[in-house]
């Protein structure tokens, strides 16, 4: 993974030295709260209902297993003991306290980690696949391109204060994993070159990204990038917060028109003064080396005796596990999601246990997925066993990666000072409705996300079935949302019926699946293939007859 040079190291701690002082200025109350708020954001410090948030930033995904140690250290000391993965591959404390950030980010930057552009009107975090730089599938590693991106970005003169926040994900792969049309800038990685979409996003008028350009040179992406952007500054509209994201102005000028502006701004600049050099590609390249793979002879007769004799570790490895570009290897998914518990949450001896299996078994490296799990991209299949037995002692063994159970879910009214509705409650009335692990391996894959309002942070408008919390007179019902999906076939669910009551949602979820179980053709039919070869209608039947 990329490793912090003297610039990096200098601008994390100036920054550092910064914020403190407008941290001592704020507490002091030399400041007021609002004019304290844009200086937090830019750090990654959020007020929400019940105290502040930290969000920090992990780039691209990529942990180290000190990075981790760190997290866990940081759960432990600061915060009630738990930390929560985000969709954008972050994770969250959200129980600090404001007068020890400072050291707080301090000890962040001793494992080369920062808080920078975690939120704010800027470029957020790049996000990439999970797999990158291990899966079968893929052409290419973008993982290097995200490093690439975020040191253009970073501290960026002319997006530092965007109409609105700004979010790119790059996939190398053929299976879309890092949800490219959704984000503002999507990128494909192909054998030709980067196919550039634009104008995605969710919230309050969800769009799916449109391609403006295809097999676009890596040696030109940063100053393609750029006019992208340019456009966007000039034009966003920043008089209205619910219309400035860049799929607004997409949509208002038409794909082909933000493409031909596009071009043209791209026409009159000199782009050899941004876009990186050849050199400097290969030595950010450079830091992203396959590991020393180890010899790892493979008994698969031992293998398959272990999964006989053990049905839910033969659960978790047909579930958990996906092909890696070594024959002798696989990546491996730590689910976040046990039956019953709040999704995406880790404790700090479940971090620390995660540091441990990672220099044991995974060459020391971890990934953070947009699902909210951890994964662990190298692990030879001769360790499979001692790997599943040593997660299964701190509840990290649930074999569920990809099922009903998990769920992407928002914080919500538990802690966020946006939301109509509760969330995690919610998902975790679900899960236990669909805890017979026999019962979610008959389902296979179907995927359920969640949000607590309208901004979409738990995507529901690309699950599988999508629940939205609103707020009606003081009351919380649930939006049911069919059809969605943010893989390379991607589709934006619909609302159907009317809105559900907590209790009722349970039960309603739970009528839909068991009419997909009698429509299938197959037991290898998932329930997004059903769903659309037969029509939302005949589920949102199941949806809202009486229980």
């Amino acid at each position: 993974m990329y490793v912090y040079d003297q610039f990096d190291h200098a601008f994390v701690q100036d920054r550092i030295g910064e914020f403190s002082d407008q941290v001592k200025r704020r507490l002091a109350g030399e400041i007021s709260e609002d004019q304290f708020k844009p200086l937090r954001l830019m750090n990654g410090v959020y007020l929400q209902l019940h105290a502040y948030m930290l969000r920090i930033a992990v780039p691209y995904g990529v942990l180290s297993s000190a990075k981790m140690r760190k997290l866990a250290h940081i759960a432990r000391t600061y915060d009630r003991d738990f930390g929560h993965f985000t969709t954008r591959q972050n994770i969250q404390f959200n129980w600090i306290k404001l007068a020890e950030v400072p050291e707080i980010l301090k000890q962040l930057a001793e494992v080369e980690m920062h808080a920078l552009q975690t939120s704010g009107n800027c470029i957020r975090n790049t996000t990439t696949d999970q797999f990158a730089g291990a899966a079968k599938d893929e052409h290419d590693d973008p993982r290097p391109w995200g490093e690439i991106i975020r040191q253009w970005s970073s501290n960026h003169p002319e997006f530092n204060f965007l109409p609105r926040k700004f979010k790119i994900a790059i996939t190398g792969a053929e299976k879309d994993r890092a949800a490219i049309r959704l984000h503002d800038i999507g990128l494909h990685l192909t054998p030709q070159g980067f196919d550039v979409y634009v104008g995605g996003g969710m919230g309050r008028t969800p769009s799916l990204a449109h391609c403006i350009r295809k097999g676009l040179p890596g040696d030109k992406l940063l100053s393609y990038l750029e006019a992208c952007l340019r456009v966007y500054n000039r034009y966003g509209r920043r008089d209205n917060s619910y219309k400035a994201r860049i799929k607004i102005l997409v949509a208002a000028l038409g794909p082909d028109e933000y493409k031909r502006q596009v071009e043209e701004e791209w026409e009159t600049f000199d782009k050899a003064a941004i876009d990186v050099p050849a050199a400097e590609v290969a030595r950010i390249k450079s830091y992203f080396p396959d590991p020393a793979y180890a010899d790892a002879p493979f008994d698969r007769v031992a293998f398959e005796r272990a999964k006989t004799a053990d049905a839910a570790f033969a659960r978790w490895v047909k579930n958990n596990t996906n092909p890696h570009k070594r024959d002798d290897h696989v990546s491996v998914t730590i689910s976040l999601k046990p039956i019953g518990l709040p999704p995406g949450d880790a404790s700090s001896a479940q971090m620390d246990l995660m540091a441990d299996v990672a220099d044991e078994f995974g060459y020391g490296e971890l990934r953070v997925s947009h699902e909210q799990n951890i994964i662990l991209p190298h692990v030879a299949k001769r360790d499979l066993y001692a790997l599943y037995a040593k997660l299964d002692t701190v509840n990290l063994a649930t074999a569920n990666a990809g099922k009903i159970t998990d769920m992407i879910t928002c914080p919500g009214l538990d802690y966020c000072s946006l939301a109509n509705a509760r969330s995690i409650p919610l998902s975790q009335e679900i899960s236990k409705r669909f805890e017979d692990a026999n019962l979610t391996d008959k389902i296979g894959d179907l995927q359920i996300k969640i949000s607590g309002c309208i901004n979409a942070c738990g995507h529901h408008h690309v699950g599988h079935i999508g629940i939205l919390g609103v707020d009606k007179q003081g009351i919380e019902f649930y939006q049911i949302l069919l059809g969605g999906r943010a893989d390379e076939k991607a589709a934006l669910g619909q609302i159907t019926g009317k809105g559900l009551s907590a209790e009722a949602v349970p039960a309603a979820i739970e009528r839909v699946v068991q009419l997909y179980l009698t429509l299938r053709t197959s037991d290898s039919e998932r329930f997004i293939d059903t769903l659309e070869r037969v029509g939302r209608n005949t589920f949102a039947e199941a949806l809202h007859e009486p229980a």
